[in-house]
């Protein structure tokens, strides 16, 4: 037995199709003419609508040539019976026009930083304990400080650098960077905006401005020892730089593209994360990594190429 095949796209020559079968009465017709041909009075009796109503369903149906109805000789004269014209439909996709991008990842600790510049109320902290004595700037070179977790200052820069592992025949698509971030307030303070902005290959990214140093709740990776009234988490945030734009969680940052970085001809690329003294909102930064905050990672580059 032959199989009628309906064949769609996603063009707008289909749309009729498509539209036809946007109705639940409709689908039910289409169950009800499966199982035998009937009439537009049979039809109204099993969907407890009236005759008319029926039929303007059967003409949409009909219109999309999902059904077809005959006259049909019978005792009490010619009768029109509806019936389903096709067996199954196929909706035709355009062919794929992007390319199928390679991953390469590299994960960085919090205090993996290899510049800084800060200012109290600052400090780090590994999972464990405080890294060092809080406030005094000093302690940010602590040779421990490759163990921490978290990271906070009220205003300067912490810098890092990341490996370019991509070869000379790889083609750079996007980078991706994602971390977790708060403002910075002596313990906390839940709208504390703070304009926070990123560097990369010195580069200005563009500034974020985050509403708040939050302890409201705790963190969900946040360690026990860690007290209820300091920073608990952050946000998550993924900066996208693209070969259109920067953004920040799809938002427009800037207009820094990908060809302004300079990633192909570098080994090694620069990220910083700054707090600028003349900034509108000079609220400190936390930088939450693996064991701290609400996601249980440390900040991570991704390199998107072909």
């Amino acid at each position: 037995m032959e199989v009628i095949k309906l064949q769609l796209d996603i063009s707008k020559d289909s749309l009729h199709v498509y539209d036809a079968l946007n109705s639940e009465v409709r689908l039910k017709i289409l169950q009800l003419l499966s199982e035998k041909r009937m009439n537009i009075k049979e039809l109204a009796q099993k969907l407890g609508l009236s005759s008319a109503i029926t039929t303007r369903h059967i003409q949409k149906l009909e219109k999309a040539q999902l059904i077809k109805t005959e006259k049909i000789p019978g005792k009490s004269g010619i009768q029109k019976l509806s019936y389903l014209a096709v067996d199954t439909i196929e909706i035709q996709f355009p062919q794929k026009i992007y390319h199928s991008y390679k991953l390469h990842t590299t994960q960085l600790s919090v205090g993996h930083y290899t510049d800084f510049y800060v200012k109290p109320t600052c400090g780090i902290a590994s999972t464990e304990d405080f890294i060092g004595q809080v406030d005094d700037p000093k302690f940010f070179m602590d040779s421990e400080r490759m163990n921490a977790s978290l990271v906070w200052f009220s205003e300067g820069y912490v810098e890092y650098k990341i490996p370019n592992l991509l070869t000379a025949r790889d083609t750079p698509e996007l980078l991706e960077i994602s971390l977790e971030l708060a403002s910075e307030f002596p313990n906390s303070n839940n709208v504390w905006p703070s304009d926070i902005t990123f560097y990369l290959n010195g580069i200005n990214l563009g500034t974020w401005t985050c509403p708040g140093n939050f302890s409201d709740t705790r963190g969900r990776y946040t360690p026990s020892w860690w007290e209820d009234k300091n920073s608990q988490y952050g946000l998550l945030k993924h900066i996208r730089i693209s070969q259109y734009d920067t953004c920040i969680d799809g938002k427009f940052l800037s207009d820094v593209v990908l060809a302004d970085l300079g990633i192909e001809e570098k080994t090694l690329l620069t990220f910083k994360i700054c707090v600028e003294s003349d900034a509108q909102n000079v609220g400190g930064v936390t930088i939450f990594g693996k064991g701290f905050g609400n996601h249980d990672q440390d900040i991570l580059f991704n390199f998107y190429y072909l």
